[in-house]
């Protein structure tokens, strides 16, 4: 009998770490995603993402430019994984690995939410991961700076700063 709990103790310690169940919000992103038909997991806004992040439940990955970081802001304690890179924002081939790398080398398997400037570049980031063999890669919509207005200008109506998410700037 003790054998048998030595045996079945032995393997509960050296069995892989399951991932967390997925919070409610990211569940329901997955299963419109996947009612849509997206080729990633589902896109959160701004103001879903923050608390995910806050609790520890998401890790936030930035797919700017550096340049687009240093001058117009970022969320701190964001990692940063460029989808590409340059003003001619040439496209990173490495981002894939590059992502999964920055994954593995996480205390805990965690969802990923992936940032740009307005949502649309993290999209095709969420996407190339998806088909990279990622799971759970979000997309935040909006991004950081938010869609353009009626005068072709963002920050105005949605985004990460427009919300007054928490930012820094050098």
């Amino acid at each position: 009998m003790t054998h048998a709990t030595t045996d079945t103790l032995t393997a509960a310690a050296v069995a892989p770490q399951q991932p967390p169940a997925l919070p409610a919000v990211l569940q329901q992103a997955l299963a419109q995603a996947q009612a849509q038909g997206l080729p990633y997991a589902g896109s959160v806004t701004p103001l879903q993402a923050w608390p995910l992040v806050q609790q520890g439940q998401a890790l936030l990955v930035d797919v700017r430019t550096a340049e687009e970081r240093k001058f117009v802001g970022q969320v701190p304690g964001s990692a940063h994984v460029a989808w590409a890179s340059g003003t001619a924002l040439t496209r990173n081939p490495r981002f894939a690995r590059e992502l999964a790398a920055l994954h593995a080398k996480q205390p805990q398997p965690l969802p990923v939410l992936l940032l740009c400037r307005s949502g649309k570049r993290s999209a095709l980031a969420a996407q190339e991961a998806a088909k990279a063999g990622l799971a759970h890669v979000f997309n935040v919509s909006e991004g950081f700076e938010g869609d353009h207005d009626a005068l072709q200008q963002r920050g105005h109506f949605n985004g990460w700063r427009f919300y007054g998410l928490p930012w820094v700037q050098d």
